[in-house]
């Protein structure tokens, strides 16, 4: 398991598309950044006299990492594409599931491979906000609750991402599909709004963004937590299990 996750890692940053995929984010959240702080410091005398005014946290923080959780959902598609799509289409597949691995090491060795590029990717984004610790004080607690919620999103993203990518022989159709599930889990959680109420739990509850905005504001609930686990645990079983039905047809 750990030697297909040490290879998955090697093949990405072997590949310019990854170097390009980090630089590209952390290009673009930089932006976010520095326009988040340029708009609290117009405002920050005129919230200042205000009891209990929001702070660093709420004012910079918690949007740039729900500007995060945005743009990582937008690449996570284009990094998970390749992870079965490209054994079919290279015809390597074969190869892999007659090696002496199971069908769940193959999975998830491949599904850490992308979680320690990604986990690289949160750490860089997580300098930003720490580099505020320079010159104001920051709410550690919410703050790592936050990076907390963006990890288990974007390992929701990834399980999800692995899974569509053994379904198809193309990858840029297993980027299509994923974007399009992930962005309907996205925003579902609007259509609850308009909802009759007997659907409305459901499909709030299907929501990835109604779980990872408490997550934004400090707060863990059980709820969340085992939502995230749970999808994660369902899409990674399907992989393995779509791995084994092509094993037994070779």
């Amino acid at each position: 398991m750990w030697c297909v996750a040490r290879l998955e890692i090697s093949r990405l940053f072997l590949s310019p598309f990854a170097w390009i995929m980090l630089a590209l984010v952390q290009f673009l959240l930089a932006y976010m950044f520095l326009s988040h702080i340029e708009y609290f410091a117009q405002i920050q005398g005129q919230i200042s006299a205000i009891p209990g005014a929001p702070g660093v946290t709420e004012m910079i923080i918690a949007p740039l990492l729900s500007n995060a959780a945005l743009v990582l959902l937008l690449i996570a598609p284009f990094i998970t594409m390749r992870a079965f799509a490209d054994e079919h289409r290279n015809h390597s597949l074969p190869l892999l599931i007659s090696a002496p691995l199971s069908a769940s090491q193959i999975v998830l060795g491949k599904y850490l491979g992308y979680l320690g590029f990604f986990l690289l990717q949160l750490v860089l984004i997580a300098l930003m906000p720490l580099s505020l610790l320079a010159g104001s004080a920051i709410d550690l607690y919410q703050f790592g609750v936050s990076m907390f919620g963006l990890f288990l999103l974007v390992a929701s993203f990834l399980a999800a991402g692995i899974f569509l990518s053994s379904l198809t022989t193309q990858p840029i159709i297993a980027a299509v599909m994923t974007f399009c599930l992930l962005f309907l889990l996205w925003i579902i959680d609007f259509a609850a709004a308009s909802a009759v109420s007997g659907q409305i739990n459901w499909l709030a509850w299907l929501s990835l963004l109604g779980h990872f905005q408490p997550m934004l504001s400090g707060q863990i609930n059980s709820v969340d937590l085992s939502f995230f686990a749970l999808f994660c645990v369902v899409f990674i079983l399907m992989t393995i299990r779509r791995l084994d039905a092509a094993r037994l047809s070779l």
